[in-house]
């Protein structure tokens, strides 16, 4: 099946052509049909699978020019990140349509995104909190939105934004076309849709848990840390084929320490992306990695969402993911666009209970190499990693409480006597025979 073949206006067939696409992805042409016939979608799809695409054809093919200057189609997505990466593949595919798409998000000034508003918009892509604002202060109407899009709904939950989403659903109109993209269906996920769908066509893609067959998945077992370190090096400065290498770390301070390793050894061509990151050098680190200026990123799980660049040719697990969908959504950064791409993760022995999370999830091992021979095994341990000494605590057997008492013993000279209060008109008789007086007032 190509495009064509699709119910697609020549406007968008034209785009498709520009961008190199002639053949839509599983989710693609099994979302499209359903959306143009009105009903409600859950599309169950991991990343990598052109879900993007899947939710803008058909919302585009069904766009209509309208006088008003309020949106007509709404986009939610849980980070900055994607709302660039979604605004930016909806502009692509309007280079021959006067649809007019802005994407707003927290971080930056509210007054600016307002008046761009208030200028006219046709789709709205937004992150959830902000979107609130800027309803709340009147920038937009909601009346005119005919179609509703959440983006990755179970990472939008996972980061805590269930209350602004319910928030922003009461706030559309009750007669809409509703769909929702979730690599999972959790049961938060189900209710929310339970609650605000009308039962929604379920279509299954991909689903989490199902890696894609374009890429190939490899694994060390690394004995600590540095030696994590040693062989990232080896690897980076060995391998030429690693171009363009997306390094997952599993905390900010972590994915900091890495880039002051690294950079050291490969000035200039590695950045480092995550949330405590301004915003403007998280935008700058990915066009530099696209532009291929960067060779090497290293990034956290949330931000790593946000970057769509279909020539990453390896993702390197430097911490194995605690989450096992997590997994999935790492090594679906690469292997994109109909493309090989290559996944390794570094395991220690602590790591190994996740590798069989991540293998039951998948129904299929991850193939262990062999060390490189070049590779340096370092002994040195870090604080985490080091032994703990545990010293056996001797219990003291106390004296029962009915076995104790007061201490009895005998006063001392000094402390045995007692204080008499003496009166000083009786002490001057005594002495002088006579009270004496201080004297008559003058």
């Amino acid at each position: 099946m190509t495009f064509q073949d699709l119910n697609i206006n020549t406007p968008l067939l034209r785009a498709l052509e520009e961008l190199g696409f002639s053949t839509p992805t599983t989710i693609q042409h099994r979302v499209f049909p359903i959306v143009m016939s009105g009903r409600d979608v859950c599309g169950i799809a991991q990343t990598g699978t052109g879900k993007t695409f899947a939710y803008l054809l058909p919302c585009l093919r069904q766009w209509k020019f309208d006088k008003s200057k309020d949106p007509q189609i709404l986009i939610l997505v849980p980070t900055r990140e994607l709302v660039v990466q979604v605004v930016e593949a909806a502009r692509k595919l309007t280079t021959y349509m006067s649809v007019i798409t802005v994407g707003v998000y927290g971080g930056v000034n509210i007054n600016t995104q307002q008046l761009e508003l208030e200028k006219g918009v046709d789709v709205l892509v937004s992150t959830p909190g902000r979107l609130f604002d800027l309803a709340m202060n009147g920038a937009f109407k909601t009346k005119m939105i005919k179609k509703l899009v959440i983006d990755e709904m179970d990472e939008m939950l996972n980061l805590g934004f269930r209350k602004q989403i319910t928030n922003i659903l009461e706030l559309l109109p009750a007669k809409r076309q509703n769909l929702l993209f979730s690599a999972t269906i959790t049961d938060d996920v189900e209710k929310l849709m339970n609650d605000y769908f009308n039962a929604p066509v379920r279509v299954e893609a991909a689903p989490t848990g199902t890696p894609l067959e374009n890429i190939i998945q490899t694994a060390y077992a690394v004995p600590n840390f540095n030696t994590k370190v040693n062989l990232l090096e080896l690897l980076l400065s060995s391998n030429e084929a690693m171009t363009k290498v997306l390094i997952f770390a599993a905390t900010k301070s972590l994915a900091d320490q890495l880039f002051e390793q690294l950079e050291t050894k490969f000035p200039e061509i590695v950045g480092v992306i995550h949330s405590n990151k301004e915003q403007n050098h998280r935008f700058n680190t990915v066009k530099q990695f696209k532009a291929g200026v960067y060779k090497y990123i290293i990034a956290t799980d949330v931000m790593a969402r946000g970057i769509d660049v279909a020539e990453v040719t390896h993702v390197i697990n430097f911490d194995t993911p605690d989450v096992p969908e997590n997994y999935i959504h790492r090594i679906g950064r690469t292997g994109r666009a109909d493309k090989k791409g290559i996944a390794i993760t570094f395991i220690t022995e602590k790591e190994l209970v996740l590798q069989k999370a991540i293998e039951a999830l998948m129904k299929q091992a991850i193939p262990m190499l062999e060390l490189p021979e070049a590779l340096e095994i370092s002994a040195i341990l870090t604080e985490e990693e080091k032994p703990k000494v545990r010293m056996k605590i001797i219990q003291i057997k106390l004296p029962k409480k009915e076995e104790s008492g007061p201490a009895f013993h005998e006063k001392s000279a000094k402390n045995s006597k007692v204080n008499v209060r003496k009166n000083r008109k009786e002490i001057m008789q005594k002495k002088y025979g006579k009270p004496i007086t201080k004297g008559g007032k003058k």
